[in-house]
């Protein structure tokens, strides 16, 4: 099958131009000042909106 209409570049490149990657928005957490995605847990020390939801265990050795 042959393609009967073609897109224009312009055409293509409109289409396109909502492709692009966006940077992340980052925040530092409240406790520990780690950068954090907004409204995740921190990984570093396991907040959320000033309350521990995650217990980090600590490496005795």
């Amino acid at each position: 099958m042959v393609v009967r209409m073609r897109h224009t570049r312009a055409h293509t490149a409109n289409r396109r131009s909502h492709h692009a990657l966006k940077a992340l928005n980052l925040s530092a957490c409240e406790n520990c000042g780690a950068v954090v995605r907004p409204h995740r847990v921190c990984d570093a020390c396991g907040n959320y909106k000033g309350k521990n939801v995650v217990v980090k265990a600590t490496s005795t050795k």
